[in-house]
């Protein structure tokens, strides 16, 4: 599926929407992004792991991901589904109190309010239609009316669908991605033959266990990168790479840049405001 949504972040859009409808589209691996994405699922099953936490939406039903947070969506054999996602970066919320509560976790709502926020979507995809002069004022407005909503009725996190030994291994790297980690010293703590947990996290999350925790260490390093001014050697080595060089190969193989180049783009975008 191509993400036209994503495609237009890439482009320094501070906010795209798009709405996709079809069956089969699994996502092949758990990623993540520097900006939000909301997420309203209108028709059908899907079922999206957020880290170690797996959430089965059914229509009506919408989530929030914050920055960095690692999240993949999916659905059953020949499973139609409609959604409609909108991608925005920090600079849309003016709000300091909102951004901080929608920033610290992924946000699961059920049907609450579903059809008032849902009739803010459509709205806000017609004005990107109509792309006039006033049409990204008014779609920053439906933005954040949106986002009130959102804090207003921002509630614990539900429980999974089903916690396993896979899960509680997630859990386990997304706490110690800084350490040193190993398959041999995995399989010892959680008492499980390292083929079959190579097998299972693969089944999972459709990526290996090294696969996994580069882009889970990535994603802090960029958060790192953004939000502070640390060197990139001190970045390196507190996001657990032993030396910068293995540090910036991985780094560019998950995000296509270099550290240095990241952390331009980061802090350009976090400087970018609606005119």
């Amino acid at each position: 599926m191509r993400d036209e949504a994503g495609i237009a972040i890439g482009k320094g859009e501070s906010i795209a929407i798009a709405q996709v409808q079809m069956a089969n589209d699994n996502m092949t691996r758990s990623h993540y992004h520097t900006f939000f994405e909301f997420y309203y699922l209108e028709a059908g099953d899907r079922y999206h792991v957020v880290e170690d936490t797996v959430y089965q939406l059914h229509p009506g039903d919408y989530i929030l991901f914050p920055p960095y947070v690692m999240h993949r969506s999916y659905s059953v054999d020949d499973t139609f589904f409609r959604r409609t996602v909108v991608y925005f970066t920090k600079a849309m919320i003016p709000d300091s109190g909102i951004f901080s509560l929608l920033s610290k976790r992924a946000w699961l709502y059920r049907q609450d309010q579903g059809e008032e926020i849902l009739k803010l979507l459509h709205e806000a995809m017609k004005e990107q239609e109509r792309a006039d002069p006033y049409s990204s004022k008014y779609i920053y407005f439906l933005l954040n009316q949106i986002l009130i909503k959102l804090t207003r009725n921002a509630v614990e996190p539900e429980e999974s669908e089903g916690e396993n030994r896979i899960t509680n291994v997630i859990r386990y790297l997304h706490e110690n991605y800084a350490e040193k980690i190993t398959l041999e010293e995995l399989s010892a703590r959680f008492f499980v033959s390292q083929y079959f947990l190579c097998h299972e996290f693969k089944r999972y999350t459709n990526c290996t266990i090294i696969q996994y925790v580069n882009s889970l260490r990535i994603s802090h390093a960029q958060r790192l990168l953004e939000e502070t001014d640390q060197s990139i050697t001190e970045i390196s080595m507190q996001t657990g790479f032993l030396n910068v060089t293995h540090f910036n190969r991985v780094f560019r193989s998950v995000t296509g840049r270099s550290p240095s180049q990241s952390r331009k783009t980061l802090r350009s975008e976090e400087r970018v405001s609606l005119k």
